[in-house]
């Protein structure tokens, strides 16, 4: 089982094993992502996320054969230099919208075994929330998840919707060749340049070249939409720069 970024180690949740689980759910989540300058965004947030977070794509899984294309997939920005976010202070997040990934923590859907199409409920053993005295039942004395385990993992089904939602879109992208390597370069007050790259961005000659037939079936499946929210959250680049600036 593969560990995904934010995670420590992913147990499958089992009736029997974990019936006196317990998360004590007042612990805050936010110092998971202290150390993280990016995370992944579904296609259903873009029109919140662009709001506040430059909204890039990166190449992601194995390199593919010769003549394939690389997966993509879309990361909201959080900070310019590795390892640091600039929407936490004091322990809290500073952001109007909290991505979903971070929100689903500390549970995940996961595959069991990576040859299996086998799915299950996992939690983050490693989680300082999680105990056997303290905090909200997981499962009742029947042994039936609580009210509180399935509303968490329907919230896991609908992510995992939309993940599989937004990797369709993201193929469209990569199929029409619309994405390109991209670099901000950004000059602090202090004379301290700032250089990120290893990210895409929507050509945007690629774009404007498209047959007038496929613009339509783009804006028609709603994948302008979200092409158009990417580009203008690529505004945040320089929001980001002021921010980085006051926090140096």
């Amino acid at each position: 089982m593969s560990t995904p970024p934010l995670y420590g180690n992913l147990v499958p949740l089992d009736r029997e094993a974990h019936k006196h689980l317990r998360l004590k759910t007042e612990l805050s989540t936010v110092e998971r992502v202290a150390g993280l300058n990016s995370l992944f965004l579904a296609v259903v947030e873009f029109a919140e996320a662009c709001k506040e977070y430059p909204i890039v794509f990166v190449r992601v899984g194995e390199a593919p054969a010769e003549g394939a294309k690389q997966a993509v997939a879309p990361l909201a920005v959080l900070g310019l230099r590795a390892g640091s976010n600039l929407f936490i202070k004091d322990g809290k997040w500073t952001g109007n919208y909290v991505p979903a990934y971070l929100r689903r923590y500390p549970f995940a859907m996961a595959r069991i075994d990576q040859d299996s199409d086998t799915i299950a409920v996992c939690y983050d053993s490693e989680w300082a929330g999680f105990s056997v005295t303290e905090g909200t039942q997981l499962f009742a004395a029947d042994g039936q998840p609580t009210e509180f385990l399935v509303n968490a993992k329907n919230f896991l089904e609908s992510f995992e919707q939309e993940s599989e939602r937004t990797r369709n879109a993201c193929q469209v992208l990569v199929e029409l060749d619309l994405l390109q390597d991209m670099r901000f370069e950004a000059t602090l007050g202090n004379g301290e340049k700032i250089d990120v790259d290893g990210f895409l961005a929507v050509d945007e000659k690629k774009l404007a070249e498209l047959p007038d037939a496929k613009i339509v079936e783009l804006h028609r499946n709603g994948l302008l939409a979200l092409i158009e929210m990417h580009r203008v959250s690529m505004g945040n680049m320089n929001r980001l720069a002021v921010q980085q600036a006051n926090a140096a």
